[in-house]
């Protein structure tokens, strides 16, 4: 089965020359779900690209029978983060112009429709009590159609002669390409030295445990506008106002963010797992026929361990210095527990000294930093 490619010009340069964005469209025989897969969001977070590779190789050896709906893989979804160095390094976590996180910059609607109307109701909730009597797809249908109407008006703000920055015009490609899936995927790595693992949102956890992963975050915090929460938060909101009335009303829409490996590198590992555990998770929802067989297609649902975004504790350095020795991520550590030593060089006319941090909680390193020179209150590891 052969891909319909887009290329989508996303910025010019200074130069004259031209950024752009390719989109590889899978479009099975028969129609259902829209999955939406991206990587490279952040400039050294590489590892997704190699999984999207794999992706395309793997549908386009695919009948058009076997697809059930359409599959959408951007890779190198931001070529400004990717293209940025400094020596040897690759970072491009940040816009430096603007000073802003590349996945703390998009638009989301739930901020939008949960205003006070004029009527002093919350416009969503008054939306939800105009859907009550609906079956669940034709709400999904009708607030779908919503969204888009409020989402065609940043458009006339990109085209006006004052025009936006950057940030905003490369956000609302990103999301004119994603804003109708059903399934979004948005394949990250740590900035630091990570783990496999998964972000989730709300009552999603079963599905989650498709992507064959030992454990997953629960988002019950928000950082803020990054490109899953402002997928899903919608969705998510609206399911609160129907509990509000009485209703319970699940939609069959989900947003996940695989942290596969860390930065600047392709771990094999990485790789294998996230693309593992995309295709197994393709297969469980359906976008896979039932006819097709996956050859590596486990018995049963992986046993995950869920932790939540609140449970998180970060430590950061209390001294600048050397960080001379360090718990291991991905351990299971008890509070009283030694995590790491800095060795603290004073400007005082004294001798060096070692400061030991030890843990204030139980639980499990998941992040640690892969920069052992510290300065003072900077991160060095998170235990969830």
């Amino acid at each position: 089965m052969l891909p319909v490619i887009s290329t989508i010009p996303v910025r010019q340069m200074a130069s004259g020359d031209v950024l752009s964005l390719q989109v590889y469209k899978f479009i099975g025989a028969n129609a259902g779900k829209k999955v939406y897969i991206q990587s490279n969001l952040h400039g050294a977070e590489i590892v997704g690209n190699a999984v999207i590779h794999q992706l395309i190789e793997f549908l386009w050896m695919l009948n058009n029978t076997d697809l059930i709906g359409e599959i959408w893989l951007l890779p190198v979804c931001n070529p400004m983060g990717t293209n940025q160095r400094s020596h040897n390094f690759s970072s491009g976590r940040y816009c430096v112009y603007e000073a802003k996180d590349w996945n703390r910059i998009f638009w989301d609607y739930e901020k939008d429709i949960s205003k006070i109307s004029n009527h002093g109701e919350n416009q969503l909730l008054a939306f939800a009590k105009s859907q009550l009597d609906l079956d669940t797809e034709e709400i999904k249908k009708n607030f779908l159609s919503a969204i888009k109407q409020q989402f065609v008006k940043l458009s006339e703000q990109i085209n006006s002669a004052n025009g936006v920055p950057y940030t905003e015009r490369f956000r609302y490609k990103l999301q004119s390409l994603s804003l109708d899936a059903d399934y979004l995927i948005d394949i990250h790595s740590s900035t630091n030295q990570g783990l496999n693992y998964l972000y989730y949102f709300r009552d999603r956890q079963e599905s989650a445990k498709y992507f064959l992963l030992d454990f997953g975050i629960l988002l019950d915090e928000y950082d803020g506008d990054a490109f899953d929460e402002a997928f899903i938060k919608p969705w998510l909101a609206l399911e609160e106002c129907f509990l509000q009335l009485g209703r319970t009303v699940k939609f069959d829409v989900e947003a996940w963010t695989l942290e596969l490996g860390k930065g600047m590198t392709m771990i094999p590992d990485s790789v294998t797992k996230g693309v593992k555990g995309v295709k197994n998770y393709l297969k469980q929802k359906g976008v896979l026929s039932k006819e097709f067989k996956l050859d590596d297609l486990p018995q049963k649902n992986n046993q995950m361990s869920f932790k939540t975004r609140s449970q998180v504790t970060k430590y950061y350095a209390p001294v600048g210095g050397m960080i001379n020795s360090i718990i291991e991520v991905g351990k299971e550590v008890q509070a009283g527990e030694q995590l790491y030593q800095i060795l603290s060089f004073n400007k005082q006319g004294k001798l060096p000294t070692t400061v030991d941090i030890f843990a204030t909680v139980d639980g499990f390193v998941y992040d640690v930093s892969i920069n052992q020179a510290v300065n003072e209150g900077e991160f060095v590891l998170s235990i969830v």
